[in-house]
């Protein structure tokens, strides 16, 4: 079963941790999320593997837009 991993914030997209097939660990940070000039990692909710990602370095982002999807 797919996991759509969320953006928790509006902001940017800084850095983008795993790559398309990557296994990722609970709480592995995937992605990090810029806003008011403070850096917030995106964890992994559950263990699983990259199966997309949605979104690019320097995109915006509102709070809810899916960021990652695992399976």
């Amino acid at each position: 079963m797919a996991t759509n991993v969320q953006a928790h914030i509006t902001g940017t997209v800084w850095k983008i941790e795993v790559s398309v097939g990557d296994d990722v660990t609970e709480g592995q940070t995937l992605v990090i999320l810029e806003s008011m000039k403070m850096e917030m990692p995106v964890e992994a909710p559950s263990a699983g593997k990259v199966e997309s990602i949605a979104i690019a370095e320097g995109q915006a982002v509102d709070e809810g837009a899916t960021l990652v999807v695992l399976i």
